[in-house]
């Protein structure tokens, strides 16, 4: 064989990597997925977004929750058996209201248990479909978000907030029309989420929630901890499944060189030594 050839070969291998990588961490995840939903007897919907390389570019893609994730995780929960579980795991920094609402309602709907599992953070979109959850699973250090609506990329109650401290002939039309629009934005989303929360929690802690999710009082990447969910009224588990965290890491981060994060991987005292499939 010569040189070119060599070089050649050497080459492709490399432009395949990471497609032989990528189809070895979908089968991966999808040995353990069934092992987890043996062992949980329920049905696993994972909703993980991650930042993406698009072919082989390097382009990162930031994922959300859109559309198609709503189309494809109402029908996984159709799918399943009225009695079974189904276990969510978030991952997520949210994305369209109208997209998660369509996902939080078939939750709240489904007959079953439906319990949310949030590793690390499930922010905005993702805190929707968590509280639409029975239960809420996290991990000590995982984090929820607020719900506050957004308009143009501004959160809406600052814009009214903004309005308020002024008189109304020194401010501007098209600010009057964002104003409009941020108050109906809010109030349409309180309303979703009474509804979404008014069987669990009754109608005046449901308000109280909605309220306190979407008046502003934290800005958007304001991280709510576990035990500030369980003080708003929901069922909150901080023993995450070692198995779920074992499956998020075979969702990794796009590399960008090198890591910002080496360790020895050790087995804790009482982790029961793992066999090879």
């Amino acid at each position: 064989m010569t040189l070119l050839s060599l070089l050649a070969l050497f080459v492709l291998l490399v432009l395949l990597q990471p497609f032989v990588h990528r189809l070895w961490l979908a089968r991966k995840r999808e040995q353990l997925r069934h092992r987890i939903e043996a062992e949980r007897g329920s049905r696993l919907i994972l909703l993980v977004h991650r930042e993406e390389r698009m072919s082989m570019l390097g382009v990162p893609l930031l994922r959300y929750i859109d559309m198609d994730d709503a189309e494809s995780v109402v029908r996984a929960v159709h799918q399943t058996p009225p009695e079974q579980p189904i276990d969510l795991v978030l991952h997520t920094p949210g994305g369209l209201v109208l997209a998660s609402l369509q996902i939080a309602r078939a939750l709240a709907r489904h007959p079953g248990p439906v319990r949310a599992l949030v590793p690390h953070y499930a922010m905005s979109g993702g805190t929707l479909l968590a509280i639409a959850a029975d239960e809420i699973i996290m991990s000590p250090h995982a984090v929820l978000g607020p719900l506050d609506p957004a308009i143009e990329g501004v959160p809406a109650a600052s814009i009214l907030r903004a309005v308020a401290q002024k008189d109304a002939k020194d401010v501007d039309d098209g600010t009057l029309i964002l104003a409009d629009q941020a108050q109906m934005a809010i109030r349409q989303l309180r309303e979703s989420l009474v509804d979404l929360l008014v069987e669990r929690l009754g109608k005046e802690r449901a308000e109280e929630v909605a309220v306190a999710l979407t008046e502003g009082r934290w800005t958007h990447d304001y991280p709510i901890m576990p035990e500030q969910i369980a003080e708003l009224g929901f069922k909150v588990d901080i023993e995450m499944p070692e198995r779920v965290l074992e499956l998020m890491s075979l969702y990794p981060q796009p590399l960008r060189g090198l890591g910002g994060v080496e360790y020895a991987r050790r087995p804790r005292d009482d982790e029961p030594p793992q066999q090879e499939a």
